[in-house]
């Protein structure tokens, strides 16, 4: 059964007289605060001084002047304390709202973007209800201003530039070190020397391939980004506008076949308009569409192919010159195929490999991916201040289609393999085996089609009012929820809320904010679906008490707690996780009597009719400060939070009989049991200051946290394993104690009971419970793996202005998480494709110095297993960014149309700093890492 919901919020919210409710240019504004200053938070605008602590916002579109970028959040956590690139204080689904409705960041583009929002703690995301318990990043969009009709256009194009691409053995190394790996599993070598001489001489490629994916025949250096965009904006009091028309095209790397055509584009067109109907009332209405396209060659990822394929399998490309004049019935063949590349080569192939990606990439078509995106907002403001002073209403509507499909040409090709001889010395193809053949039907296919809407809804009534002067209060009664709807997906996602919120402030000195809001959850069981989430802030403004209020030093100096409880069913992932569910899709067969069997029903799932909601649970401390007239200002906040009753089936709770493999069958329910706790900090500070002719600015950015496993449920033998007391993005594996050097030592050591045969040259690891076996038991604590983002993030940013120069520098820093290297280029075994890595494998003459256990035929699963000798630290700074823009000077355009031109230069990704610096700027199975150049202007008309 389908579940709707509608939600609201009712909200009575006491905050400073600068509070707005957000989307209200109409409604008259306090005279000491530009518009543009006020910081958009949660339903309403705020004078950054009243702000009680959580938050962190940045001014894009000023931004923007110094800093071009292509994404939204590029790198943000170079700006902003509390955010480290992935998560706000280190919680996972943080919902994003591009002017208050619920959108990709990935589709608004920086340009468009007035101010982007980070709302971190409980207490600034307590109204927008269960899905932003894990907080909020707000992006809002520019507005039209009462000005005069201006046009700026800004024009870019640069080339990314790879930084490094996996480095392969080619076939002859290979083919070697097979041989070796071959050997120490006790079997005869797979390749003969003179193979091995072939492969490697290069003589003829075609018969000895060695095929290296990252060549400069099939990829090339660098690929070309460019854009161009038009700002149009201009009003009077009645009505402001503001449009941005924007397309950008990026193209690929590739060199060859259909790839070389690859490419994405997009075209948006946004508009926004303000309407000032009379003294009363006014509207807004936003519309935005975005048109992408991207198109790509048919078959498999070429960059995944790259790291599992090969050197010496085949060669994809064979030239027509080696076909013997004499080879008639393969010179036929030939005759009838249409995919003769260039007008001299054929695709070769074999038994096992009947297609490779490069006859794909030539051959097998060519697909289209199209996305369309249509938002639509639209809002009334109106002024109630004849029926009660301070009193007003807002309501906002939002409505987004989004839809996208596949087009593509799904062709098939044959393949040929040749058979050789040599002639005089020459060698040349004497006969050809084909496999597969060549098929255009013509037909254009369509596929994955998918339709998703999302729908919007606000209404809020505000008051703000000052009594006696020192007396500040406002309120807000807001009904607010949105609706999505996914192609494929029986159940929509809905998010609506009602709730309360009171505050009250004293001469803008002392703060009280009371919020709570009662969320609604149809994935919970009918009696559980309702919540209520508090919070309360309290704030005090020291500068402006006696013993501060003339200092000298002390500009601002705000000091806030607050206190939060909030519900989400985030972590709930599915509807009627709270039922028992009973079925016969896999259940056994069986009967009484011959020729007559029955199906067996089957319980997968307990019944838990009490699951609740999962609780965010916090405490945090805020201080803001502004010093020597705002030559430093700063903003810190401390924080603890609990996230409790995480939905877990708990096996170690119920007897094992509760759960069968075969059958596989389960009466155990869904309950609310795992608790995690975080603890961290994060801080922004700015220093200002001229010196001589330059303007300098720099400003430092961090986030710093920890997180711990407070409850899990969990029987181990050993406390060691045991999860909880450990950080929650734990890595766990064995400890090595190197490689078994002879085979006594293997035989005087513990079993190690992972698979295989163990011999010398393999990893050697510790037995932590003295049981004389080495298994999973053995699996201890090993770090800090940073699923969330590093547990410490660093920022620092630069400017200096000096004689219509503006030199810009980023730069980021994370450090405090490890990983794994798990992944193919590492763990390599069987007849996968060798890695650079193995050059440093164990032997008898290298096992002194050797970095890589012994090569094996087998799978190696005892030492591919999760250890410290595979971890590595992640640590590393970042040179983020790097811009240098002039601004021609106003008089080179006095008689002109043009009112204002700058140019910029800038790179991205420049430079990583790390003793891991290669592993961690290469990519293995997709697209390399690039470094961006790029050369733009702004011209204002």
């Amino acid at each position: 059964m389908k579940h709707i919901h509608i939600k609201f919020i009712f909200c009575a919210l006491l905050t400073a007289p600068a509070v707005l409710p957000a989307g209200a240019q109409g409604l008259a504004e306090n005279d000491s605060l530009n518009a543009n200053e006020l910081v958009h938070v949660a339903y309403r605008k705020v004078a950054p001084g009243n702000l009680l602590g959580g938050v962190s916002v940045i001014n894009v579109e000023e931004l923007t002047q110094k800093n071009y970028n292509t994404y939204s959040l590029d790198n943000m956590q170079g700006y902003v304390g509390g955010w480290n690139g992935n998560s706000l204080w280190g919680m996972s689904d943080r919902l994003i709202l591009v002017d208050g409705v619920p959108r990709d960041a990935n589709n608004i583009l920086p340009t468009e973007i007035d101010q982007i929002t980070f709302l971190k703690g409980a207490s600034a995301v307590v109204l927008y209800g269960s899905r932003a318990a894990k907080g909020v990043i707000s992006i809002t969009t520019k507005r039209g201003k009462q000005a005069p009709f201006t046009v700026e256009v800004r024009a870019n194009t640069g080339f990314n530039v790879v930084k490094s691409y996996p480095e392969y053995l080619g076939s002859a190394e290979y083919m070697a070190l097979y041989n070796e790996a071959r050997e120490n599993d006790g079997l005869e070598a797979l390749y003969s020397k003179a193979d091995i001489y072939n492969y490697g001489s290069g003589e003829n490629p075609y018969r000895y391939p060695n095929v290296n994916f990252y060549s400069s025949d099939y990829v090339k250096k660098a690929y070309n980004r460019s854009d161009v965009t038009a700002e149009i904006s201009g009003g009077n009091r009645r009505a402001r506008f503001y449009t941005n028309i924007g397309f950008n095209n990026t193209g690929d790397m590739f060199k060859f076949g259909e790839a070389k055509n690859n490419h994405a584009s997009r075209l948006n067109v946004r508009g926004n308009v303000d309407l000032t109907l009379n003294e009363s009332i006014s509207a807004y209405v936003n519309a935005n569409v975005s048109f992408y396209d991207s198109r790509g060659a048919n078959g498999d990822s070429y960059w995944t192919v790259a790291s599992t394929f090969r050197p010496n399998r085949v060669s994809p490309l064979i030239p027509l010159s080696y076909l013997d004049e004499h080879a008639l019935a393969a010179r036929d063949l030939l005759n009838n195929t249409s995919n003769i590349i260039d007008g001299k080569y054929f695709l070769g192939g074999t038994q096992s490999d009947l297609t490779n990606v490069f006859g794909n990439y030539y051959a097998a078509g060519y697909n289209k991916f199209t996305s369309r995106q249509f938002q639509f907002d639209a809002g009334v403001n109106i002024d109630l201040a004849k029926v009660l002073k301070g009193l007003s209403f807002q309501t906002q509507f939002s409505i987004d289609y989004a839809t996208s499909y596949n087009t593509s040409y799904n062709n098939e090709y044959s393949t040929y393999a040749p058979t050789w001889s040599n002639y005089g010395g020459k060698e040349v193809i004497v006969g050809l085996t084909k496999y597969n053949n060549d098929k255009k039907s013509g037909v254009q296919n369509i596929s994955g089609s998918t339709d998703n809407q999302t729908i919007a809804f606000s209404g809020q009534f505000n008051y703000q009012n000052t009594f006696a002067t020192d007396h500040n209060v406002s309120a807000m009664l807001i009904a607010s929820g949105y609706q999505q709807t996914y192609s494929g997906k029986y159940h929509r996602t809905s998010n609506v809320n009602m709730g309360l919120q009171l505050g009250y402030n004293y001469r803008n000195t002392y703060y009280a904010d009371f919020g709570g809001a009662a969320i609604h959850s149809a994935k919970l069981a009918p009696g559980h679906r309702q919540a209520f989430s508090p919070s309360l802030t309290l704030g005090w403004r020291m500068s402006k008490e006696n013993f501060l209020a003339n200092s000298s030093v002390v500009d601002d100096l705000m000091l806030s707690v607050s206190g939060s409880v909030l519900h989400t069913d985030l972590g709930i992932d599915n509807y009627y996780m709270y039922e028992g569910i009973y079925n016969q899709s896999n259940g056994a067969w069986w009967g009484w009597r011959e020729s007559v069997s029955l199906h067996s029903t089957n319980s997968t799932q307990g019944a838990n009719k009490d699951l609740s909601f999962i609780k965010r649970k916090e405490l945090a401390v805020n201080l803001k400060a502004s010093l020597w007239n705002k030559m430093i200002t700063a903003d810190a906040s401390f924080f603890v939070n609990s996230l409790e009753g995480q939905l877990i089936t708990p096996s170690s709770l119920y007897p094992s009989y509760f759960f069968t493999y075969y059958p596989e069958a389960s009466f155990m329910p869904n309950m609310n049991f795992n608790n995690d706790r975080r603890i961290g900090f994060d801080f922004k500070v700015d220093y200002n200051k001229r010196f001589g002719k330059v303007d300098f600015t720099a400003g430092v950015a961090g986030t710093y946290y920890t997180t711990k496993a407070t409850k899990r449920s969990e029987i181990n033998e050993n406390q060691y394993q045991n999860r909880q007391g450990r950080p929650v993005d734990g890595l766990w594996g064995l400890q090595c104690l190197g490689f078994f050097q002879d085979d006594e030592e293997v035989a005087a050591s513990p079993e190690q009971r992972f698979g295989g045969t163990v011999k010398k040259g393999d990893l050697k690891y510790v037995d932590q419970n003295g049981d004389n076996m080495i298994d999973d038991k053995d699996m201890v604590y090993l770090g800090k793996g940073g699923w969330y983002g590093d547990p410490l993030t660093l920022g620092l940013n630069l400017t200096a202005k000096w004689n219509k120069f503006t030199f810009f520098v980023l730069g980021t820093g994370s450090f405090g998480g490890n990983a794994m290297k798990n992944d193919s280029y590492h763990w390599v075994s069987g007849e996968k494709k060798y890695s650079d890595v193995v050059r440093g494998r164990w032997t008898e003459y290298t096992k002194e110095t050797a970095t890589y256990p012994r090569l094996t035929t087998g799978s190696g699963i005892n030492n591919f297993q999760s250890s410290d000798f595979w971890m590595y630290k992640t640590d590393a700074i970042r040179l983020a960014k790097v811009q240098v823009t002039y601004d021609f000077p106003a008089q080179m355009f006095r008689k002109t149309f043009i009112h204002g031109l700058s140019a910029y230069v800038s790179g991205a990704n420049l430079l990583t700093i790390s003793k891991e610096r290669k592993l961690l700027e290469m990519n293995v199975g997709s697209a390399p890492q690039t470094r961006f150049y790029n050369l733009g202007f702004k011209a204002t008309f």
